[in-house]
C-alpha cells in the first residue's frame, strides 16, 4: 500500500474529489484520512508521483512530497 499526504481538505466532498482522482489514475481500494491527509491506496502498475501532483492541484488541493 502506498500512501501520501494532501493539504486542504476539510470535508467529506474533499475526500470523494480526491478518492475519484485517485482512481482515474488507476489508483485502487483508496482511503482517505481527512484529519491526517494520509491518501493510501493500491498500485497495480506504478503511479508516476508527478502525475499524482498534477491530478491533485488540478482540484484544488496540495501535494505533499
Amino acid at each position: 500500500m502506498t500512501t501520501v499526504k494532501v493539504k486542504g481538505m476539510s470535508c467529506q466532498h474533499c475526500v470523494k474529489s480526491v478518492t475519484e482522482t485517485m482512481e482515474k489514475l488507476g489508483a485502487k481500494d483508496v482511503s482517505v484520512d481527512l484529519l491526517t491527509g494520509d491518501v493510501k491506496f493500491e498500485e497495480p502498475a506504478p503511479i508516476d508521483k508527478k502525475a499524482i501532483k498534477e491530478a491533485i492541484d488540478q482540484i484544488g488541493f496540495e501535494y505533499v512530497d
